[in-house]
Parts: C-alpha cells; structure tokens; sequence
C-alpha cells in the first residue's frame, strides 16, 4: 500500500491528512511541519479517530524531518503563509517561495520518485516555482486549485438550482485566483447545459461568485478555508494512488496546448499514477480563448515577481 507525505501540518495538509486517511487506501501518511509538537500532535489526534471510522492507516508527525517522508509516493506540500483579510494572493508571492524554496530540495532529496502536488498560494507561481527548483519532470509535479474551484461552483450551482451537487458536471480554466475561467458551456446538470436551467445574470452571479470563493471565505474566517481544500487534495491523492485516471482541473505545465508556452496553469489533465498522463485539450470559442490568455497574463505578471 501506498505512502504519503503531507508537509505543512496547519489546517489545510491536517484536513487532508484527515480524509485521505479515512479512506484507508495507504499504509502510512507522514505529516512534517517546522513548529515543534504541531504535526505530532495533529497525526496523534487523526489516529484516535479509527477506532472510530474504522480505518488502519498509520499517521505519523515529525519536526522538520525529511528523513521520514523516504520512500512516499506522493508528496503535498501546503507550506506557506495563508491568505489573512484585506490580503491577495500576490501578497504571499515572496515569503512563500522563500518557504517552498526550504521545503523543495530536501522533499526531492529524500522522495525523489515521488509524486508532488502542491497546494501553496499563489499556486500555479510556487506551482512554476517548485517545478524550476526541483528539476523533476512537468508530469511528476503539478497544483491543487481547479478541483477546489470546481467544486464552489458546483455549490453554488446546486444551491441555487435546488439540486443534488452529484448532478453537476463542471469545468474550469486558468489560474487560481480571480481570473480564473468557469466555462458554462462544459457544465451540466444530470446531462443538461446549465444555461438552459439558469438565467444568464444568475449563473454570471455564480461565475463571479466562484472566482472570489476563497476570498469570501477569508473574510469570514479571517484566514484561508481549509476543509474543502483538504478535500479536493485528498480527490486529487486518491486518482494518482489508485490510479483512477480522473479527468480534473489542475494547474499544470504547458508548452504548447491552449497557444501556452513556459507556464503552470489550470487546464483539465488525466491524472493517474504517473502524475499527469494527459492534457485534455477542450475546443474553445474565442472568448473562452481570450480570457484564458487574460488569466495567464496575470499569472506570468506573478511569476516575474521572483524573476526566475
């Protein structure tokens, strides 16, 4: 059975130690975080719980060991400062690459055939960034965003159409943050285009709605959401472990589909048990086109910042 290794031990990579745990399909999670007692103690409270759910994952918590994620098959990395009111993703830029640059080459050192999926903001610049520094193949190292962001669409949609979530088919492009693309020509609802369903301002509400998700929700908590985070890493740990092949919204590399060159971005990818085994090229209109070109301006504005 398969080993991951989650460094960061705050709420997002806990939550998501948490339900990949549950779901007992490794034999070992190690959570790793810089803050003495943090991680032992997280990892210590997710193991009293199955007894209770039923599971038999180990869950280990280590101080600033890379010694003890060896051997992982998939490596997440949610390190970083999250997002506080009043701040934007582009606020974070430099004292999180400083982070993912500490955290990138030991995780490489000591997990060098792992998978790395990483959650840190603004994810597809530290995406890029950790990509640069580590020197692994494109396919071995990608980002969590779209499958979070996909599914507050979902929510949304659901909540505003009566409906189950588990009718909603959706998809989105772009980087994460406030330029990303829902595409309302790729949603459904149990086979339906939702633009039959709702009204055009509505579902332009929706969109407008999803886009600035995570900073709705860092108004109310005062800090960054965690436990849909946590899950949607946990969707995405779950397709490359059981090698599901799951078609999902990621940021990854792209030298060529969508007119992109030299830049991590959120596109549908097959994601699989070798990382990702397929871009998934969607057929755009030209305005589709456009505001993907838009969303990847902003995110190449955000990696000059760091100038590498």
């Amino acid at each position: 059975m398969a080993k991951v290794s989650i460094i960061g031990a705050g709420n997002v990579g806990a939550t998501a130690a948490d339900v990949i745990a549950r779901a007992g399909y490794c034999r070992e999670i190690v959570l790793l975080d810089i803050k003495p007692g943090l991680a032992e103690g997280k990892a210590l409270d997710i193991g009293q719980t199955a007894p209770l759910f039923g599971f038999d994952t180990k869950v280990r918590g280590v101080t600033n060991d890379y010694k003890a994620i060896a051997d992982s098959d998939v490596v997440v990395i949610t390190s970083g400062k999250p997002r506080g009111p009043g701040m934007s993703r582009d606020d974070l830029v430099h004292v999180n690459a400083e982070i993912i640059k500490s955290v990138i080459e030991p995780a490489v050192f000591y997990a060098p055939n792992a998978i790395f999926l990483m959650v840190t903001n603004p994810l597809d610049t530290m995406t890029y960034y950790a990509y640069k520094l580590s020197k692994l193949p494109s396919q071995r190292i990608f980002g969590m965003a779209g499958v979070l962001d996909t599914a507050r669409y979902r929510y949304f949609l659901a909540q505003e159409l009566n409906a189950s979530v588990q009718e909603i088919e959706a998809m989105l492009l772009g980087g994460h943050g406030d330029t990303m693309v829902p595409l309302p020509r790729y949603t459904t609802v149990a086979g339906i285009p939702v633009e039959h369903l709702i009204p055009s301002d509505r579902l332009q509400a929706i969109i407008e709605r999803t886009k600035y998700g995570g900073g709705e929700l860092t108004k109310l908590l005062g800090t960054s959401a965690w436990y849909a985070p946590g899950a949607a890493i946990a969707q995405m740990v779950a397709s490359i472990i059981l090698d599901q092949k799951r078609i999902l919204p990621c940021s990854v590399y792209l030298n060529g589909p969508y007119d992109l060159h030299d830049i991590y971005i959120g596109v549908p990818a097959k994601i699989g048990r070798n990382g990702v085994e397929e871009i998934i090229q969607l057929a755009l209109t030209e305005e589709e086109k456009r505001l993907l070109h838009i969303s990847a301006e902003a995110v190449r504005s955000m990696n000059a910042i760091l100038r590498f």
